[in-house]
C-alpha cells in the first residue's frame, strides 16, 4: 500500500478525516493525485517542525496547507501557464485506484498470477488493467512502468523486487 492508495482508502472509508500527507516526493502530478484523492495538505519530509505543527493546525481547521516549496512550485506553474495563455488542466493520465495497485505490484516485479491472487481478481482482469495502465501512460514495457512508478512515488526505489 503506497501513500496515494492509503489516502484514497482513508478518504473513502472515513470521508470526514482531514488528511495531511508527509512525503519525500516533490512531483506535481503526485501532489495533484493525493489532493484529488482527499488530502488537504502536503508536506515534504524535510519540512521544518514549525511548519509541520502549523500544517496540522490548519488542516484540522479545514484549511489546505502545503510545504513552502510545493506552494511556490504550484504558483510558478500556474503563473507560467497564465502568462503563456495555456489553460491549466488536470492530467488525463490519472490512474484509477485499482490501476495504481496493479502498477505498484508490476513495479515490484510480481507476475500476473501473483497480482491476481493478492488482489482477488482474475488473471484476465490483471491483464486488462496492465494494458489500461500502459495505454494511459504511453509506456509499453515493464522497465518503463517501473521507472514511472518509482518517479511518482508509487513504489520506493529501494523496494525489493520479487524474483
Amino acid at each position: 500500500l503506497n501513500g496515494l492508495e492509503a489516502t484514497r482508502q482513508i478518504a473513502k472509508e472515513v470521508p470526514m478525516t482531514k488528511l495531511l500527507v508527509l512525503s519525500s516526493y516533490n512531483d506535481d502530478e503526485y501532489v495533484h493525485q493525493v489532493t484529488e484523492a482527499g488530502a488537504m495538505g502536503y508536506l515534504l519530509k524535510q519540512t521544518a517542525a514549525t511548519d509541520l505543527i502549523k500544517a496540522v493546525r490548519e488542516v484540522r481547521r479545514g484549511n489546505a496547507f502545503f510545504s513552502p516549496a510545493i506552494s511556490k512550485h504550484l504558483i510558478d506553474h500556474y503563473r507560467e501557464a497564465f502568462l503563456n495563455g495555456v489553460p491549466v488542466k488536470k492530467s488525463n493520465t490519472l490512474l484509477t485506484s485499482r490501476e495504481s495497485e496493479v502498477l505498484q505490484l508490476i513495479a515490484e516485479g510480481k507476475p500476473n498470477k501473483q497480482i491476481a491472487a493478492e488482489l482477488c481478481i482474475s488473471i484476465k482482469t490483471v491483464e486488462k488493467h496492465r494494458q489500461q495502465v500502459m495505454n494511459k501512460l504511453h509506456i509499453h514495457d515493464i522497465a518503463g512502468l517501473t521507472r514511472y512508478a518509482i518517479s511518482k512515488g508509487i513504489v520506493e526505489g529501494s523496494t525489493p523486487l520479487m524474483m
